[in-house]
């Protein structure tokens, strides 16, 4: 049978506007230890965290503290907006889109008020994972990345 996922290369971007940190400096040993997926994380500036990629829109949370996005290629990418955010219920974020949706890099999918919400957890840093690492490869980080990719994925 044919595979239906051509072996290309794809570009994933930042979130959001901050710092581009190795997973080994997350405080939570679920993401530092890659438990979830390998990628890199971001201490955001602002509360406006965009899709990295182009894709279909596979979760975003009741919670809205995270959402995941399935590139064309069939990368799955999961952005989880801070540190035990899950415990916020909600409160702080507003969804913009919901799962089902195709998105382009760059829209808008949940914002914050980063000031109001750090308070309350132990760090707003944000790791971005590739979830299905087993099917990908992915090139190291780009820390140093301004508007330009963090990472590029391949089917393996």
């Amino acid at each position: 049978m044919l595979n239906p996922f051509k072996k290309k290369s794809e570009s994933i971007y930042s979130p959001v506007s901050g710092r581009i940190v190795s997973l080994d400096e997350v405080p939570d040993p679920v993401f530092a230890q890659r438990s979830v997926g390998d990628g890199f994380a971001i201490e955001p500036t602002d509360g406006s965290f965009r899709s990295p990629v182009d894709g279909e829109l596979l979760l975003v949370a009741t919670t809205r503290h995270a959402f995941a996005v399935r590139t064309h290629e069939g990368a799955e990418i999961l952005v989880h907006i801070g540190i035990d955010t899950v415990t916020l219920k909600g409160e702080g974020f507003t969804g913009h889109r919901q799962a089902g949706d195709m998105v382009s890099r760059g829209d808008l999918i949940i914002s914050c008020n980063l000031d109001a919400i750090k308070t309350k957890v132990p760090s707003m840093i944000t790791p971005v994972l590739l979830t299905n690492g087993a099917k990908f490869s992915m090139s190291s980080p780009d820390f140093h990345a301004s508007g330009a990719p963090v990472i590029t994925v391949r089917r393996k």
